[in-house]
């Protein structure tokens, strides 16, 4: 992952920038895609270039990572949940502004959701 800096100009691009060849003798195998982050964040620095290799996987998932995507999957569907729950919105606003100044307090909404409610996922199974 690389950071860049386009032209004057161009703000951003997404997408592939270089596709490898599935004609002729000169076949490469990597791929330049350049990625523009939408998501929320308190960084400027959005945009980035990695290389993809046409390779596939050479070992099979282990358990810590399969562990990790279990974990990501529900809390993921938990924060969206969370988000639409009108029974919580209020509460869950008010405790977000209470912690928003601390050293530690989460800056977005959606970031102190993440916290809660990966929280409660390990809690619950042990982590």
């Amino acid at each position: 992952m690389a950071k860049v800096e386009w032209s004057a100009g161009i703000d951003s691009v997404s997408g592939a920038l270089s596709k490898p060849s599935k004609k002729g003798q000169h076949s490469c195998a990597k791929m330049l895609l350049g990625t523009h982050r939408v998501a929320a964040t308190m960084s400027d620095q959005c945009n980035r270039v990695y290389i993809r290799r046409k390779t596939k996987r050479s070992t099979p998932l282990s358990s810590r990572e399969l562990l990790a995507r279990g974990r990501f999957a529900a809390v993921s569907a938990a924060v969206k949940v969370r988000a639409k729950d009108l029974m919580q919105i209020s509460q869950d606003q008010a405790a977000f502004l209470a912690q928003k100044d601390l050293a530690d307090g989460k800056r977005t909404m959606k970031a102190y959701l993440w916290k809660v409610c990966g929280d409660e996922y390990d809690q619950q199974h042990g982590g």
